[in-house]
């Protein structure tokens, strides 16, 4: 993802990384090669996502490790408050789509250094026992369920992403304020009247 990433310098965009788990050495290189967020699946308890915020943060906070600066952060006097600013201002985002997840919730939103909890939809769905059905009064509920715990702990709450046919306006009257858009629907009129539609 490195050519992506720095085609993405200078724009008011940041790089986002959903690594493959919750593992030290792929945060690490999607941070090293620039992401300003991470994400990770299936985390289901506080220390899973205590280890994520660690491996996301340089000392004394975490356990990155440093290999010099990296990444759009701006301009500072040297590493060590670049390493601070990092620290400070990476997007942290750890996915909740299990029933284990449901179940620590609140453990998990505890974290200091958790800023969105991403909902997989599709896995939620599973692990409720109603593969895809996202109408679902259980799922719905789920929802609501996720982002009044979201709004207590002071997180984002977010949809990884939007499930077809339903309205992003409707998410984000929910308290949702993070998740993908549905791009490739909108290509052919225009991101700009894609984004119009959204309440905001």
């Amino acid at each position: 993802m490195q050519h992506q990433i720095r085609a993405m310098k200078g724009k008011r965009a940041s790089p986002i990384v959903r690594v493959g788990a919750n593992d030290q050495d792929q945060i690490c290189y999607a941070l090293d090669i620039g992401a300003r967020g991470i994400i990770v699946p299936m985390v289901n308890s506080k220390e899973e996502a205590s280890h994520m915020v660690r491996c996301c943060k340089y000392p004394p906070d975490g356990i990155r490790s440093a290999a010099g600066p990296r990444g759009e952060w701006g301009e500072f006097e040297n590493f060590r408050e670049q390493m601070s600013a990092v620290n400070e201002e990476l997007l942290i985002i750890p996915m909740v789509e299990t029933m284990k997840a449901l179940s620590n919730l609140d453990e998990i939103l505890s974290v200091p250094g958790v800023d969105v909890l991403l909902v997989g939809p599709s896995d939620l769905s599973i692990a409720l026992d109603i593969t895809l059905d996202y109408h679902n009064p259980k799922y719905q509920e789920t929802l609501d369920k996720i982002v009044d715990a979201c709004n207590n702990a002071g997180v984002i709450p977010g949809m990884y992403f939007i499930p077809g046919g339903q309205d992003p306006s409707g998410f984000v009257e929910r308290g949702f304020k993070f998740f993908t858009l549905p791009w490739n629907r909108w290509a052919t009129a225009g991101i700009n009247n894609g984004l119009a539609t959204i309440k905001r």
